[in-house]
């Protein structure tokens, strides 16, 4: 006989079906089934409706939660800014091309053209981000032509707009044609 399992506290039980729920919303979106949650939770569809009120409910907490900067934050903190620029910028652009396109997929499944209208925080969010990239730049402040926090903004704006499907007219920049690009501009040398 395979012994029961230890029964999971209401948040665990909330905490796994988010988690759950998020790859199923980048797959399906809004169509995605309580069965296909429940099955991918390996609970009872019954379950769900003990820890939330309704599908929406467990579908726009799923969206909150990936769309948190919380552990994007954290894997910035963990990029080492002692490092040479430009492979610190590699770094932090790479990073930012993998929570855009995650993103974007999931907002294209979802239908939304924007981030949620409940989300007041995410201008104080953006700002920690930041902070947060700033302080990265500034052991470099010597090398640079520009003020850390603007090559940062310049760093979130190319990467976002060359990241996203629909600016960058499908033909995306890599990592290292952003970070060039910023560092070395355009021209030739002669010019």
């Amino acid at each position: 006989m395979t012994p029961r399992a230890r029964p999971m506290t209401p948040d665990d039980r909330r905490r796994a079906l988010v988690e759950a729920t998020i790859p199923l919303l980048h797959e399906h979106g809004r169509t995605v089934t309580t069965k296909q949650i429940a099955d991918a939770a390996g609970v009872a569809e019954g379950t769900i409706f003990r820890v939330f009120e309704s599908k929406d409910e467990l579908v726009t907490t799923a969206v909150e939660e990936a769309l948190d900067l919380a552990p994007f934050v954290a894997q910035l903190g963990a990029i080492d800014p002692d490092q040479p620029l430009a492979t610190m910028l590699l770094e932090v652009v790479e990073l930012f091309q993998q929570r855009f396109e995650r993103i974007f997929t999931l907002m294209t499944r979802m239908g939304m053209v924007g981030p949620p209208k409940a989300r007041k925080h995410m201008e104080a969010e953006r700002q920690r981000v930041g902070l947060v990239l700033e302080a990265m730049a500034e052991p470099h402040r010597d090398e640079l032509r520009v003020a850390p926090g603007q090559l940062m903004h310049m760093v979130r704006l190319l990467t976002f707009s060359g990241t996203h499907p629909h600016i960058s007219d499908g033909r995306p920049l890599s990592a290292a044609e952003i970070v060039d690009t910023l560092l070395h501009g355009v021209l030739t040398k002669e010019s």
